[in-house]
């Protein structure tokens, strides 16, 4: 093989990689758009959500969001509620190397909110027990009869330790000291949940293994994410054997 064949393509894919990062950071020196992804570091919310807390004009605002989504630092997706609404999504994996960002206070405990509680929200509170000291519970805002069959499947599958209990009603267990965190668009636009953070998640139910094993993937995601961001002496990161 020729040795500078080789170092040509090592200077391309390097030259590359300086580009993208060069971009990136190009992309988070303006203050707005820094405070769009501290928004986004642990919610995904709507654009109109975010312009709604920023005194930005909306072509201005919409300016932001483009250069966001074309560094790849935020992606954005249909709601699978309100198809006419779109979320905002921070791609985590793009701002790795820049930290996990300010903590956040302690709650009393997580309460994770989806339509159903028959998967997302009772994977993610299972998930959220492997990780942390903090409580965690799941509710619905319309639940159904039963844990769904898909998430005992891939619970079981995952080694991840399941209580199989009844769907609840977030009604009959929310607590005022919860940090509420909606998994599911429907959940999310329901005015009577009070979603503090909001985690965009696709249904998985119907549509196979493949869909419970991405959702179980973004969740375990998403939860070591935001356990990190509370004090160490309130919660064991690290994942129990």
């Amino acid at each position: 093989m020729d040795d500078s064949v080789t170092i040509d393509s090592m200077d391309v894919e390097q030259q590359d990689e300086l580009e993208r990062r060069a971009k990136v950071h190009a992309a988070l020196g303006d203050p707005v758009r820094l405070r769009i992804v501290d928004m986004l570091q642990t919610s995904d919310a709507s654009p109109t959500e975010i312009a709604g807390m920023l005194a930005v004009p909306s072509n201005l605002f919409a300016h932001h969001v483009q250069a966001l989504v074309s560094a790849g630092v935020v992606s954005r997706h249909h709601s699978e509620g309100d198809r006419r609404r779109t979320y905002l999504h921070l791609e985590q994996d793009t701002l790795e190397s820049l930290g996990t960002g300010s903590p956040r206070p302690v709650p009393k405990r997580v309460l994770f909110v989806c339509t159903g509680n028959t998967a997302r929200s009772h994977l993610a509170a299972a998930l959220w027990r492997q990780v942390s000291s903090i409580p965690a519970e799941s509710a619905g805002t319309h639940p159904a009869d039963r844990i769904n069959p898909g998430t005992i499947d891939v619970a079981t599958r995952r080694e991840l330790d399941l209580p199989i209990v009844e769907p609840q009603r977030i009604e009959d267990v929310l607590d005022p000291e919860d940090l509420v965190v909606t998994v599911c668009d429907r959940a999310h636009e329901t005015p009577k949940v009070p979603g503090e953070l909001h985690w965009s998640i696709p249904d998985p139910v119907g549509k196979g293994p493949e869909a419970f094993d991405t959702a179980y993937a973004e969740l375990e995601r998403r939860i070591n994410a935001l356990a990190s961001r509370f004090e160490p002496d309130q919660s064991s990161l690290t994942r129990k054997e």
